[in-house]
């Protein structure tokens, strides 16, 4: 389905280098910021406390919230968990707090939201403790998830299409987890495990969209000649661009709506894949089809060389 045919293709493959070069330094920035300001990590990764607790009617998170830093409880979460009157409290660990007291100062917080209305009052369901341990094996089961989705792709499209293809599309990938690991870093907004889900997820979307560029590259190599290796690629993305616009336009149509009306909970897992769609259509487009060009890439590597048949053979092998 298109909304649109473009007849004339858009010569992107003119201007490769300056968006690569724009590319290089954004991924030189993002590195840079996560080297240097790192990630700031939630309670799953960094260890802290959990409670969860009950009330008789669903309660203002907001209020709650806003009670807890007043009480000097820094980077909180606060969300229901199951229904609307069931809150799930995660408090980070803190290096001057006794872990058991904890909880009693949270339940001391929250409680003053109620203003002495015994019905508003929350009943305490489970506290716990996550450990740091746990925290460090999350992060070391998360990159191994990573480094197992990186290989995964690059056997996949050594397989499909050849090794140039591989390689293009893992650097261009590759680029857009580093770029929003980059933003996180800068805005030092919360690295949680739903955002580690987002960047997984943004790893596959951005595949399917060079997967599909790189099939209509070969398509054009094998129906098309006399056109040079640029000319190819730019017609394989201008015929492209209108399943772009429809596969990425609903797509962030759904993510804005998580990230708009999502709340807390769904915040930057929204946000993250937001920048991830963004910049997974500009990565297949401007990152790695012109690094497939630069590659060598052309249309002998999909045409197999027909064999000459020796002189007084038929084509089925038999002599005359």
């Amino acid at each position: 389905m298109e909304f649109f045919r473009i007849r004339k293709d858009i010569p992107f493959m003119r201007h490769a280098l300056v968006f690569n070069v724009i590319s290089l330094v954004t991924f030189i920035a993002a590195v840079f910021f996560l080297a240097t300001k790192g990630l700031h990590l939630s309670i799953e990764f960094t260890g802290g406390t959990l409670l969860e607790v009950s009330y008789a009617q669903a309660p203002d998170l907001e209020k709650i919230r806003k009670q807890m830093d007043a009480d000097g409880f820094a980077d909180i979460q606060v969300l229901n968990f199951g229904s609307s009157r069931d809150v799930l409290i995660r408090v980070p660990l803190a290096k001057d707090a006794e872990t058991a007291k904890v909880g009693e100062r949270v339940m001391e917080s929250i409680a003053k939201v109620s203003g002495g209305d015994t019905a508003d009052v929350p009943t305490l369901k489970r506290v716990e403790f996550v450990g740091p341990q746990v925290g460090k094996e999350l992060a070391t089961d998360g990159a191994m998830a990573l480094l197992l989705v990186v290989i995964g792709i690059v056997i996949y499209l050594a397989i499909r299409f050849e090794w140039r293809f591989a390689i293009s599309a893992i650097i261009a990938n590759l680029h857009d987890v580093v770029i929003i690991l980059g933003f996180f870093a800068f805005f030092q907004w919360e690295f949680s495990l739903p955002v580690l889900a987002a960047v997984l997820a943004v790893l596959g979307y951005s595949v399917n969209e060079s997967v599909v560029v790189f099939d209509r590259v070969r398509e054009t190599f094998k129906k098309k000649r006399g056109l040079t290796t640029p000319e190819v690629l730019n017609h394989a993305i201008t015929s492209t661009i209108s399943r772009t616009i429809i596969t990425h336009g609903c797509t962030q149509m759904m993510v804005t709506s998580m990230l708009v009306f999502g709340g807390v909970a769904l915040h930057y897992f929204a946000l993250a894949l937001t920048i991830g769609i963004l910049f997974g259509i500009y990565s297949s487009v401007l990152v790695a089809s012109p690094l497939v060009m630069w590659m060598g890439v052309s249309r002998e590597q999909f045409i197999k060389p027909k064999k000459d048949k020796p002189e007084g053979m038929t084509e089925d092998g038999a002599c005359v």
